[in-house]
This record gives C-alpha cells, sequence and structure tokens, in this order.
C-alpha cells in the first residue's frame, strides 16, 4: 500500500456521493466517496491510501481513458518475483509502488528509469488518516 500526504481543495457532492480533489507534490488527485465525515472540509490535510494492485501502468500512452487519475511517473525500482514484479515509481518527493503481473512488466518491457503513467481510479484512492 502506497500513502501520502494531501491537502483537499475541492469537494463536490450529490445525493450520498462525493468527489473529492487533492493536491500533493503537484499533482491533482480525485477520489469518490458515498460516505464523508464532517471533518473532511476544503482545506484539511490527510493522508490518502491506494493499494500496489489497484495501481495499473501505461507506456507510451496516447488517447483518453476513464481514469480520474493518471500520474506521469518514472520507475526507479523494479523487483521481480516468480509472478508478480513490485515497481517503485517516483516525482519528485511523490512515491507510488504498483504490483503487476511479471508477464506484463515483460511483455510491457519496462526499465529502470523509463517514463510511465500510473493510473488510479478514483474509487481506489482512500483517506487513511485525517491530520
Amino acid at each position: 500500500m502506497s500513502q501520502f500526504q494531501a491537502s483537499i481543495i475541492n469537494i463536490q457532492a450529490h445525493d450520498s456521493i462525493n468527489i473529492v480533489t487533492f493536491q500533493t507534490d503537484g499533482f491533482t488527485l480525485h477520489m469518490m466517496s458515498l460516505e464523508l465525515d464532517d471533518s473532511i472540509t476544503i482545506g484539511t490535510e490527510v493522508i490518502l491510501g491506494v493499494k500496489a494492485s489497484s495501481v495499473a501502468i501505461a507506456k507510451a500512452f496516447s488517447g483518453e481513458l476513464s481514469y480520474s487519475n493518471q500520474l506521469d511517473l518514472q520507475i526507479d525500482e523494479i523487483q521481480e518475483g516468480a509472478l508478480l514484479c513490485s515497481l517503485q515509481l517516483k516525482s519528485n518527493n511523490f512515491e507510488l509502488e504498483s504490483i503487476i503481473t511479471l508477464a506484463s512488466k515483460n511483455r510491457m518491457n519496462l526499465q529502470n528509469s523509463d517514463t510511465i503513467t500510473a493510473l488510479i481510479k478514483s474509487s481506489d484512492l482512500y483517506i487513511v488518516e485525517v491530520l
């Protein structure tokens, strides 16, 4: 699981659905939530989390996707297992982990220092802690 600090910059609400927008290390992220605690307001600092297996990877991507969070990052480290592969992704102070299959890593010919796009659905991002 990856965790990082972010600041809430916008909240859209309709019925019981909320779209919360965050700013962190130069990135804007969006989270979809069915319930929000009353302490979640614009300007609130939080720790966000995302499971490494929920971070998809695109290489040399062009086109449109429905993923709300598309982050251009660099592969900092690759750890290969028998079936899975852990990618440590980085941009300045922002770090994220993605776990993909080894077959996908090989098919995409992913290497250290490659620039990729990390894809995170808004429903996969969550608040770990309100600061």
